[in-house]
């Protein structure tokens, strides 16, 4: 029996699904993928196999595996103490390297996850506008809390007269009353955000979006579509609120709101802000900002908010993509990888679409048009794709299944390699010639 079977067997008699998070476990694999160690641009796990790692904690450890930067940040974490709950010069060092890199984030409040910075903006806003609504986007994930998790992986809603889609839980235990303070939408269709505002706007507090959707794969936002909800935006009062949890730093510093020239009112970070630290962070303009305790009357605190080697790493990380040349590499290496597997499929025949900006992308299998939305995403076909991920996963590259509706996000670290994405380009030339 191979360890990996017995470690699975031994962690199920107090783990469900033999893992520490749902998410972890890959229905390709039938169970969870269990590591000894990471180094740079490749993990092993306990059987010995050695992958190039296109997982890269679906996107968390920017810097690759066991960077130089951040281990010397844990290990002065370690020599001052593990500081938790207190302030420090480290503090209010990363809250300035944030803001000198992202638009919107004149003022920082750190949390822990993406989860907890998304909930903890919707707040912000409601406390800032008085109003109880929020408008978001089908196909978009804003974490796993009851407020904003719905129509992310689920059956089609119906659509209906003033522009929005019926909202759909994502997961069981979600109060139904909740459903009453959502509003979905399409997305880049301005039409229905428009047609959608004017039917709530009274009760709208915030919008919400990812301006590059990575939970689907990677379907942008369409030129002009991010002018025209900033526009609406400003007319009506409304909140704007980027969610770049997975879009911040990915193609560039200032994230998706410097890559297309368009500065929300909030923004979301995480993932690629602490380079495989659990570090987020809300970010808006003051006059918003200043609703928080201890100047304003809305609470968001927490034990483990700035834990000292969460600062630290994120520190680190910072300093580490404000070097000269870091995104030439990181977009180099997207070039190479996106043209590359687009050849690949014209050449080998497999019907199919590659959509990727900065280190992310997404595979849209039998699909042949540029996909702009959730409806066009979920056509994706499931079974090519299980047969690619499971092909390459077979062949030393690990690209991880989520078991979405539509193709979920893989991509690259810092630390990988020209030779690295050539070698993940030939596995996944074998891989298309067997789907063939």
């Amino acid at each position: 029996m191979r360890k990996s079977d017995q470690l699975f067997a031994t962690a199920q008699e107090h783990l469900i699904g033999g893992g520490v998070a749902g998410g972890r476990y890959n229905p390709l694999l039938e169970r969870p993928l269990y590591l000894t160690h990471g180094q740079g641009s490749r993990f092993w796990d306990v059987d010995g196999n050695e992958y190039i790692d296109f997982f890269t904690g679906s996107g968390a450890t920017f810097l690759g595996h066991n960077h130089p930067a951040i281990r010397a940040a844990l290990e002065h974490a370690l020599e001052i103490g593990m500081i938790a709950n207190a302030e420090t010069e480290y503090h209010s060092e990363l809250a300035r390297l944030i803001s000198d890199a992202v638009p919107s984030a004149e003022m920082i409040r750190l949390q822990n996850s993406g989860t907890e910075a998304t909930m903890g903006a919707i707040r912000v806003a409601r406390a800032f506008t008085g109003k109880p609504k929020i408008l978001k986007f089908e196909g978009h994930f804003h974490g796993m809390h009851d407020y904003l998790w719905y129509n992310c992986s689920t059956e089609l809603g119906d659509l209906r007269a003033d522009g929005t889609v019926a909202p759909m839980p994502d997961t069981d235990g979600m109060p139904e009353a909740l459903s009453d303070l959502i509003v979905v939408v399409p997305f880049n269709d301005v039409d229905a955000f428009s047609s959608a505002v004017e039917a709530h706007r009274d009760e709208l507090a915030a919008v919400i979006l990812e301006p590059i959707s990575y939970n689907q794969g990677c379907v942008p936002s369409d030129p002009g579509f991010l002018q025209q909800v900033r526009r609406i935006c400003d007319e009506t009062g409304i909140v704007l609120i980027f969610d770049e949890v997975l879009s911040g730093y990915r193609m560039c510093r200032g994230g998706a709101q410097e890559y297309y020239g368009v500065t929300p009112d909030m923004c979301t970070l995480a993932k690629a802000l602490g380079g495989g630290v659990a570090i987020a962070a809300i970010c808006g303009k003051t006059e918003i900002m200043n609703v928080l305790n201890p100047t304003g009357h809305t609470v968001i605190s927490g034990t483990y908010t700035g834990h000292i080697p969460a600062v630290l790493g994120a520190l680190a990380c910072q300093k580490e993509i404000a070097r000269p040349g870091f995104y030439d590499h990181i977009n180099a290496l997207a070039d190479r990888l996106y043209g590359g597997m687009t050849e690949l499929l014209q050449v080998t025949g497999v019907p199919g679409i590659v959509q990727g900006i900065g280190a992310r992308f997404g595979v849209y299998f039998g699909v042949t048009e540029p996909v702009s939305n959730y409806r066009q995403a979920v056509k994706s076909d499931r079974e090519m794709e299980v047969q690619f991920l499971l092909g390459c996963v077979e062949r030393g590259l690990y690209l991880h299944d989520y078991a979405h509706k539509t193709p979920m996000h893989h991509g690259f670290s810092s630390q990988h390699s020209r030779e690295d994405i050539d070698g993940a380009l030939n596995i996944i030339e074998d891989v298309f010639r067997e789907m063939r």
